[in-house]
């Protein structure tokens, strides 16, 4: 077997995670706790890899020996780890889970092969915690849908050692991905501390009265959101001069929202289990035919928006 990169688990994360290095003809072996679990979740981790555009002449000669050649088995039965270059977990955000997880490949892994955690929550410092081998583990955050969104932020734990870290985001590059380094374990990390100022801000101008859900989606995606597609917020002021920027932020900053609660109409919409498109209703009602457009339009807007941070 050729160099490979290990996915623990068989959900849908795993399946997005697995497609993209498929798609840049890097071996997969899936690890779940049943084979049948890592059989569905290959085939549907090859199925995205199809859909997002494969690379290489070979590249579906090469997935057919992926699934004729790989032993995809129960993570305890696997044994092969030689030519692995990469391991990630993406098992039940669950903390005990992962770090029995994690336990277990401190033991069976090769000292010398990076391993991540797709964790969105829990600290990598905390997963490792005690682990002997911590010093090559650390956060590796996706963004769903995983296939798509290019971000992956690779998060140094307080053990981790930085020749490990750059080892992930080297691979990354390699399969047309984005990472970002984070070189302290925050909760948050850096794309949700952003995307969460922001959430908190317009959720206090909901509960304040002061703009409807529908005006502020189109405050944001016809102004700052449309230029993000193009410059990241620094760049911006960059180009605009943070002079502008720093008289607008010595009258903004002193009225913004800095609460460290839920506003009580969320609470709210949480008690009557009104959480959103699932359930069929959040701030506002959704059929089901409404919910079906809304997420194919989803779905070409991002595409679009990728095709834009190709621009050279």
């Amino acid at each position: 077997m050729m160099n490979y990169v290990a996915v623990i688990g068989t959900g849908i994360m795993a399946a997005g995670i697995a497609a993209g290095f498929i798609a840049q003809s890097i071996p997969v072996v899936i690890l779940g706790r049943t084979k049948e679990k890592a059989d569905a979740c290959l085939d549907k981790a090859i199925t995205l890899a199809f859909k997002i555009g494969l690379a290489g002449e070979n590249a579906q000669k090469e997935i057919a020996a992926i699934k004729l050649e790989q032993s995809i088995s129960q993570l305890e039965e696997w044994s092969n780890w030689d030519q692995c270059i990469w391991v990630i977990e993406t098992v039940a955000e669950n903390l005990a889970l992962k770090q029995q997880v994690f336990a277990y490949l401190d033991q069976v892994v090769p000292a010398h092969i990076p391993i991540g955690s797709n964790s969105s929550g829990f600290p990598i410092s905390k997963i490792a915690e005690g682990l002997k081998t911590a010093e090559r583990m650390m956060g590796a955050h996706y963004f769903m849908p995983a296939e798509v969104v290019p971000l992956v932020e690779i998060v140094m734990g307080q053990k981790t050692a930085l020749p490990f870290a750059q080892q992930a985001c080297e691979l990354y590059k390699k399969i047309s991905k984005k990472p970002v380094l984070v070189k302290k374990d925050i909760p948050g990390f850096l794309a949700n501390r952003i995307q969460h100022a922001l959430m908190r801000e317009a959720l206090s101008l909901v509960q304040e009265g002061i703009a409807t859900p529908e005006d502020i989606d189109d405050a944001v995606r016809y102004s700052f959101g449309f230029r993000y597609a193009a410059v990241g917020p620094m760049t911006q002021k960059e180009i605009s001069g943070w002079d502008g920027m720093a008289n607008a932020a010595r009258e903004i900053y002193p009225s913004l929202s800095n609460t460290a609660f839920l506003p009580p109409k969320v609470e709210q919409l949480m008690k009557e289990g009104k959480t959103g498109m699932k359930a069929g209703e959040g701030f506002r009602k959704w059929t089901p035919e409404e919910i079906a457009k809304v997420s194919d339009s989803y779905s070409r807007r991002l595409k679009a928006a990728f095709d834009v941070l190709n621009i050279e």
